[in-house]
């Protein structure tokens, strides 16, 4: 049995993907077996053999004693067995999945399986891409039989980035296999480093599917939350006051509105309704719920403007401070952060702005979206926005933000409340 071998170290697991996934599962498992982390980077490979995690997630300890080798190399993937792949499932221009990552990492692996390997799959894909994509590759490219001759799992990833607390060890993984005995296999080899244990699912599309409802659950009610927002402005009332009071019920949902960016509530949901056009369902309130999340940035954006205009400014010679760039708090990743959304706006309307960011990086930022990170803050704007509340911004005070505003003066937007009733002076607005 394949989980036997690897406890007796008579082979190893391999990792397909060291990104903010795929990494942390493969030095986890190192504590316990034999493991190879393979990455088509060679230079995130080489930070990695270093002891450094490229995504900056985790500490130079966390590579300590660890039974892993690092690669870029097809030909170091012969030595393993049970291969977990981790690589991203993004969206392109168009909002369609773009699998090319995914299917690239199978006919990887697909060259070097044996009869008897395992391939489990943790990549957000909607029901159905594992049997129906990523099979036909496995088969094709290396020539083998599906169940005869190699078995398939899914179990999606539920890393949390900048999430602390619930980790790996601690969050219940949900497994599943091709065959009851693969998922009993499957099962054991996580129960390895899933403290909390498994949850083994019926099917793989079952398992699918989960890992996609949760992420759409989420968006669709910070949708809700963000629309609510845009009302209650209309209102003017306080959608975090409201919150708050509605919030001592004791089955009220607690979401709050803001940006929803990154690589999995702001792009899963777009998996599952492509996947229901293919069936001929055209998916309605998944649908609306993008439209409107994707549409906070601009309104953000908008309402800045607005607001400068209404205190006389000339749009043209405002200055305005972006503070966040991530796609949420304490984290370094910019991967679709809609505050590109909210810059690009202020930008229609030939507002000068300058973007801070303690985590982000310039270079990245300036290539992914031609937008660079500003070596010193002015101490003349006219509306400063706190878009990411990092943990740095957080003990910044009204008196702190006079400094940066012309004359002591001028407009707060603070998007996700942090600094509700403490703000006396300033024009301050919040989602």
């Amino acid at each position: 049995m394949i989980y036997q071998d690897l406890i007796d170290k008579n082979t190893k697991l391999a990792v397909i993907g060291l990104g903010y996934v795929g990494l942390p599962i493969a030095l986890e498992f190192a504590k316990k077996i034999d493991v190879i982390g393979f990455d088509i980077n060679e230079a995130r490979v080489d930070m990695m053999r270093k002891g450094q995690d490229p995504s900056r997630e985790l500490a130079a300890s966390d590579f300590e004693n660890r039974k892993i080798t690092f690669t870029s190399s097809i030909e170091d993937l012969k030595a393993a067995t049970f291969f977990i792949i981790a690589v991203p499932t993004p969206i392109d221009h168009s909002n369609l999945p773009d699998l090319k990552p995914l299917l690239g990492a199978s006919k990887t692996v697909a060259q070097v399986l044996k009869k008897g390997d395992y391939v489990v799959f943790e990549s957000t894909v909607y029901p159905g891409c594992t049997e129906e994509d990523c099979l036909p590759i496995l088969e094709e490219v290396s020539g083998l039989k599906f169940q005869e001759d190699f078995k398939v799992g899914y179990s999606p990833e539920r890393i949390n980035p900048g999430d602390k607390q619930h980790t790996l060890q601690n969050v219940i993984k949900i497994v599943s296999g091709s065959c009851p005995e693969s998922l009993e296999e499957i099962a054991k080899v996580y129960e390895l480093v899933v403290a909390a244990g498994v949850h083994r699912a019926p099917s793989i599309k079952v398992a699918e599917a989960a890992k996609i409802v949760e992420n759409t659950q989420r968006d669709v009610n910070i949708s809700l939350v963000n629309e609510l927002s845009i009302i209650f402005n209309k209102l003017g009332i306080n959608t975090f006051d409201v919150l708050e009071a509605a919030g001592t019920k004791w089955n009220f949902l607690h979401f709050y509105p803001g940006l929803v960016g990154g690589h999995c509530i702001g792009v899963d949901p777009y998996y599952l309704v492509h996947k229901a056009m293919q069936v001929g369902y055209h998916s309605k309130v998944i649908n609306s719920g993008r439209y409107v999340n994707d549409s906070m940035g601009f309104y953000i954006g908008k309402q800045t403007a607005k607001k400068i205009i209404a205190q006389g400014k000339i749009i043209q010679e405002a200055h305005v401070l972006v503070m966040g760039a991530t796609f949420k708090e304490n984290v370094s990743d910019i991967r679709n952060s809609r505050v590109i959304d909210v810059i690009r706006e202020l930008q229609s309307f030939q507002i000068n702005v300058d973007v801070l960011d303690p985590h982000a990086n310039s270079q990245e930022l300036q290539h992914e979206y031609g937008v660079a990170l500003c070596n010193k803050v002015r101490q003349d704007y006219d509306a400063i926005i706190v878009a990411v509340n990092h943990d740095e911004f957080a003990a910044h005070d009204e008196a702190y933000f006079k400094t940066l505003l012309k004359d002591g003066k001028g407009i707060l937007v603070d998007v996700k409340g942090t600094y509700r009733n403490q703000i006396q002076d300033l024009t301050y607005w919040s989602l």
